[in-house]
């Protein structure tokens, strides 16, 4: 077999994709290949700002040594055994997790997305065999607007023509209600059927939509009222994107069962989380829930190293000082050229007037040294990683502002 090809340009790594790769994605064009810190470069020796942090994936920046370092020195002893056997990872794991987020047990996984079909199964045995639904009636509530994967039951759950259309036959037992409204979750909630509410306590994929205040509170108390389990859906908004460890901490409340991923592994590898009390979780048994590489030795000593990381160099308080600054900066740029900021934390999106193409920003930005991407539209979505300094979120904002400001000479 011959030699790969290490230096090829980006034209061709593009080429070579598009020919042999599922055309699943639309990626803006650039290839890269390192990271340190808030920066990526390209094949090429181009530096870029990475203000997407692969969907809040690197929290804790590319490649942090810390983490990279304990995947080394675990990858050197045991990889993988299975469940079938213990390993002398996964219980220290389990119990660092449960005594940092304060649930009584953790459901290890892989991906985001397993982790919210994790919680859907946990939600529906215990609908069936603690509150007594009859067999097979067992519903689910999600927001309109989410998005938490794109498997057929994550797909069933949403509301974007993109993700549905084609892939039906869909899950039964899923109810949809407008995001934010609580009149609509209280109404819902009144179907005894009703076994869980699955909610992100801000919407990532919907171009970060933030509820009102007071919104998490409610929905903790209907629930409650209800017996019915809340699911927070943390996986983007979790692990200090939003200024606090969880977004739920915002407004002093805590759900049934949290999901967690993407920053859990500080993008080094796939990694989730399920974790729920002992009422919630013990209604999975032996046989009933699984994964061959969920809490594998080296995802559970890297996901260990990275929530370390996360606390220890106090990254969600970091998020929370610098959002506040990236706001101001934002702010300043004029209305007519972006027509609505919002977000918490380091996790923004700005709206760019309809008199602007929005994908075309995003390449005047890429060419002007920034990466992001658009979501719905005229939405651009901004989340460096949080290990970013005061400097280079002012930069980043400035960098914004000229390349949105070259659209109107």
């Amino acid at each position: 077999m011959a030699e790969q090809n290490s230096n090829m340009s980006s034209k061709e790594i593009f080429a070579l994709e598009d020919q042999y790769g599922c055309r699943n994605y639309a990626p803006v064009p650039v290839a890269l290949c390192r990271g340190e810190g808030v920066f990526v470069w390209d094949v090429e020796g181009k530096k870029y700002y990475d203000f997407l942090s692969a969907y809040s994936a690197i929290n804790q920046g590319h490649c942090h040594p810390r983490i990279l370092n304990a995947f080394f020195e675990q990858a050197k002893k045991l990889t993988l055994v299975s469940r079938a056997f213990y390993s002398d990872q996964l219980g220290k794991y389990e119990k660092f997790m449960t005594g940092i987020f304060g649930f009584d047990r953790l459901l290890p996984m892989n991906t985001g997305v397993e982790g919210g079909e994790s919680a859907c199964k946990i939600a529906r045995k215990w609908g069936y065999s603690v509150k007594k639904i009859p067999d097979g009636q067992a519903k689910i509530i999600f927001a309109e607007g989410n998005f938490w994967g794109r498997t057929l039951s994550a797909v069933s759950s949403s509301s974007d023509p993109s993700c549905y259309e084609g892939f039906g036959p869909y899950m039964p037992g899923f109810v949809l209600i407008p995001y934010n409204d609580i009149p609509a979750l209280e109404k819902a909630l009144q179907d005894p059927t009703v076994a869980a509410f699955m909610v992100e306590p801000i919407q990532g994929e919907a171009g970060v939509i933030v509820p009102n205040d007071g919104y998490l509170r409610k929905v903790r108390e209907l629930c409650t009222k209800q017996n019915v389990l809340w699911i927070a859906d943390e996986v983007q908004t979790g692990l200090g994107r939003t200024g606090k460890l969880l977004a739920v901490e915002h407004e002093g409340v805590r759900p049934d069962i949290l999901i967690l991923g993407k920053a859990l592994s500080g993008g080094v590898m796939p990694v989730s989380a399920v974790l729920a009390n002992s009422e919630v979780m013990d209604v999975i048994k032996p046989g009933t829930h699984g994964s061959t590489y969920g809490g594998n030795p080296l995802a559970c000593a890297v996901a260990t190293e990275a929530i370390k990381v996360l606390i220890e160099e106090k990254l969600p308080e970091r998020a929370e000082k610098l959002g506040l600054i990236l706001r101001e900066e934002l702010n300043k740029i004029p209305k007519n050229l972006i027509t609505t900021v919002r977000g918490r934390g380091l996790m923004y999106a700005i709206v760019i007037d309809d008199s602007i193409p929005a994908y075309d920003v995003c390449l005047r930005l890429r060419d002007a040294g920034l990466l992001t991407k658009t979501t719905h539209g005229q939405t651009i979505r901004l989340a460096p990683p949080l290990v970013i300094s005061e400097d280079q979120v002012r930069e980043g904002a400035a960098i914004i502002r000229k390349v949105l400001e070259s659209f109107k000479k």
